[in-house]
C-alpha cells in the first residue's frame, strides 16, 4: 500500500482479500483527491440501496436491514404470471431452536405444503382418475404444483390442454370463460378445494403449524401477515427502530420499505414519521399494502370463492383491500344481466388504447371569425376515443389549454366514461369567442367547447336537439311527423355551403327543419327579458314559463 495516500483503518487486512482490500481503499484515495480539488455537493461515503430484485436473484431471504416480506410469497413478473418465492431460512431457524428432522418436516409441510396430490384425501390422484384424467394428466400436474400459486394454477387448461379438456367432455366456450375452474367443473366442491390446497400449497403461515411452541412464533414474524390464517407482522414501528439503530452508521439515507397493513390509518402514518424525526432517520418511505391497483410481491390469490352463503352478512366495500374491491365488482359485473352496466364496468378499471392506425375525422368551422379544427380518433367500433382541438390564431396559454383539455377528455374516453356525460356537461358553456358559427349544422354556439360538443353529441351521438339544421333523413322524418300533426309546412331550402367532409353515412345534407325537444334543462339559463321570470332551454332557444316570450336561438 506503498502508493496509497489513505492506509487501511479498522480493516484487518488478513480478513479481507488482498485484491479487494487494494481497490477498496484505492477507491476511497481517488475520492479524497477528486473532493479536494473539485468540492463535493450531494455525496455520501455510505448508503444502503434498494436491493430487493437482486437479493432474489442472489437467492437471499432478506437484504440489508428489510425483514422478509412473508415466508411464502409471489412475485408478479413484468411478462405476465408468478414466481413462488420461499424462504430457506425457516428450517435452520428451527434447527437452532432445537426441534428434531420429523417435526421440522411437518412444521414445512404445513407452510409451504408438499407439493404433490399424492397423499391428499380431499383431492386424491384416484378422484381425479375416476373423473375422467389419465395417468399423462396426472403427470403433467405433479410437475406444475411445486410452483403453484394455488391448484387451480396447475389443474387448467393450460397445463392439459384443450385435447384433455375436449376429452373430459367440455366444450371450448365453457373452458375459454375466465370464470371457468376446472376443479369446480369436474364436481369437487369448494371445502375439498381449500382442504387440496393448504395440503399441496400449504398454509404460508407457520401460525398453528404441529409441534411449533407459540413462544417461538415471534422469531418466524414478517413485514406482512402470511397466507389467509396469518395474524401476526412486524409492527411498521419495529421497522423504524431497526432502521434507527443503524442509521449512525450510515451517512445517507436507508432505501427500505415500512410496511403497514392495509387496516392503517391516518394516525398510523403520522405516529411512523413522528418516530423516523425522532430516530433522527434521513428518508422514510411507508406504503400500506393493497394502496396500488398493483403491487410486486403478495401473499395472497387474486381469486375469490364463488359460493356465498344465503344468510351470509351484507360485504362492507370499505374494508376490502383495493384488489378484493376491484374482484368483487369484477363477480357484481358478471351477475348482472344489463350488458350496458358490464361494459362500462369492465372499461373502469383498465384503461383500452386505441389502434396504432385508427378512423376519424378533422373538421373545420369558425365562430365569430375565429378557425377552430376539430379532429377525433375513433376505436374499430367507430366509437369516439380521443380527441384534439387546435386554434391557430389564439393565444399560446389558451390554445394549450385546449390541448389540455382534449388530452384530460380523450383519456377519460378511453377509461370508459361515457361520451354522452360529456356532451351533457359542456354544451352551453359560456365564454369568448362566441357567436355565429360557419358550419352546415351548427349555427351559433355560446363558447368553443359549447360548439365542439354540440358537433360530437351530433356526429357520435345522433342528437339533434343540439343542431339547428339535422340531417336530411332525421329532417324528412320530422316534416312528415309535423305535417301530419299540422304543425309544421315544409320548405325547400337551397343546399347551404357546407366545409369538405368524409363521404360517409353520417356526414349528409343538412335542411332546415325544427330541432328536437331537449334533453334536459339547464341552469345557466339567462332570466326573461320581458318579465323577469327564469326560462328554459327549449332546444337552442330558451322559453319563458311565465310569459311564453322566448330568446330566439343561442
Amino acid at each position: 500500500y506503498e502508493n496509497l495516500s489513505i492506509k487501511p483503518q479498522g480493516i484487518n487486512a488478513k480478513y479481507c482479500p488482498d485484491y479487494l482490500l487494494k481497490a477498496a481503499c484505492k477507491a476511497w484515495d481517488d475520492a479524497l483527491q477528486l473532493g479536494e480539488k473539485y468540492g463535493y455537493r450531494n455525496a455520501q461515503s455510505t448508503v444502503i440501496a434498494p436491493t430487493g430484485t437482486i437479493g432474489l436473484v442472489m437467492d437471499c431471504d432478506t437484504t440489508g436491514v428489510e425483514p422478509d416480506f412473508a415466508l411464502v410469497k409471489f412475485k408478479k413478473l413484468s411478462g405476465g404470471g408468478y414466481f413462488k418465492i420461499i424462504n430457506q431460512s425457516v428450517p435452520y431457524a428451527l434447527h437452532t431452536l432445537g426441534y428434531d428432522e420429523s417435526e421440522i418436516e411437518a412444521i414445512i409441510n404445513y407452510a409451504k405444503g408438499h407439493g404433490t396430490l399424492a397423499g391428499c384425501k380431499a383431492i386424491s390422484h384416484e378422484a381425479l382418475l375416476s373423473k375422467g384424467l389419465t395417468k399423462t394428466d396426472l403427470e403433467k400436474i405433479e410437475a406444475a404444483l411445486p410452483s403453484a400459486f394455488e391448484i387451480n394454477f396447475a389443474i387448467n387448461k393450460w397445463t392439459l390442454g384443450e385435447d384433455a379438456m375436449m376429452r373430459l367432455g367440455f366444450k371450448p366456450e365453457q373452458y375459454n370463460d375466465i370464470n371457468f375452474h376446472l376443479l369446480e367443473a369436474l364436481g369437487f366442491n369448494q371445502d375439498q378445494i381449500d382442504a387440496a390446497n393448504e395440503y399441496v400449497c400449504g398454509t404460508m403461515t407457520t401460525e398453528g403449524a404441529p409441534y411449533l411452541k407459540e413462544e417461538h412464533y415471534p422469531v418466524f414474524d414478517t413485514a406482512n401477515k402470511c397466507g389467509k390464517k396469518g395474524k401476526r407482522f412486524i409492527h411498521a414501528h419495529g421497522h423504524i427502530r431497526m432502521m434507527g439503530s443503524v442509521q449512525p452508521f450510515i451517512s445517507g439515507a436507508i432505501s427500505k420499505t415500512i410496511n403497514l397493513p392495509h387496516e392503517a390509518i391516518v394516525e398510523d402514518i403520522q405516529s411512523c414519521y413522528f418516530l423516523s424525526w425522532e430516530q433522527g432517520l434521513k428518508a422514510n418511505a411507508i406504503y400500506r399494502d393493497g394502496s396500488k391497483l398493483s403491487q410486486p410481491l403478495s401473499t395472497k390469490s387474486d381469486s375469490k370463492k364463488k359460493e356465498v352463503a344465503a344468510d351470509a352478512e351484507p360485504i362492507k366495500l370499505s374494508q376490502l383491500t383495493v384488489d378484493e374491491l376491484l374482484d368483487e365488482i369484477s363477480d357484481r359485473m358478471q351477475a348482472s344481466a344489463d350488458t350496458s352496466l358490464k361494459h362500462a364496468l369492465a372499461r373502469i378499471v383498465e384503461r383500452k388504447s386505441l389502434p396504432a392506425k385508427r378512423h376519424g375525422y378533422t373538421h373545420k368551422a369558425k365562430i365569430e371569425g375565429q378557425a377552430v379544427f376539430v379532429r377525433t380518433g375513433e376505436y374499430g367500433d367507430g366509437t369516439l376515443g380521443e380527441l384534439f382541438i387546435d386554434m391557430h390564431k389564439e393565444g399560446a396559454a389558451f390554445r394549450s389549454m385546449l390541448n389540455c383539455f382534449a388530452i384530460a377528455v380523450s383519456i377519460g374516453l378511453q377509461y370508459g366514461v361515457p361520451l354522452e356525460e360529456f356532451v351533457d356537461k359542456f354544451t352551453f358553456t359560456r365564454f369568448e369567442p362566441a357567436g355565429f358559427v360557419e358550419h352546415p349544422n351548427i349555427k351559433r354556439a355560446t363558447s368553443v367547447v359549447d360548439f365542439i360538443f354540440r358537433l360530437l353529441g351530433h356526429e357520435y351521438l345522433n342528437r339533434t336537439d343540439l343542431v339547428h339544421m339535422p340531417n336530411e333523413p332525421v329532417a324528412n322524418e320530422l316534416v312528415e311527423e309535423m305535417q301530419a300533426e299540422g304543425e309544421f309546412e315544409a320548405k325547400a331550402t337551397p343546399d347551404p355551403v357546407a366545409e369538405t367532409k368524409p363521404a360517409t353515412s353520417k356526414h349528409l345534407k343538412p335542411v332546415a327543419v325544427k330541432t328536437f325537444a331537449p334533453k334536459h334543462t339547464s341552469g345557466d339559463a339567462p332570466a326573461c327579458t320581458t318579465c323577469g321570470h327564469s326560462t328554459i332551454r327549449s332546444g337552442t332557444c330558451y322559453k319563458c314559463l311565465n310569459c311564453g316570450s322566448t330568446t330566439g336561438c343561442v
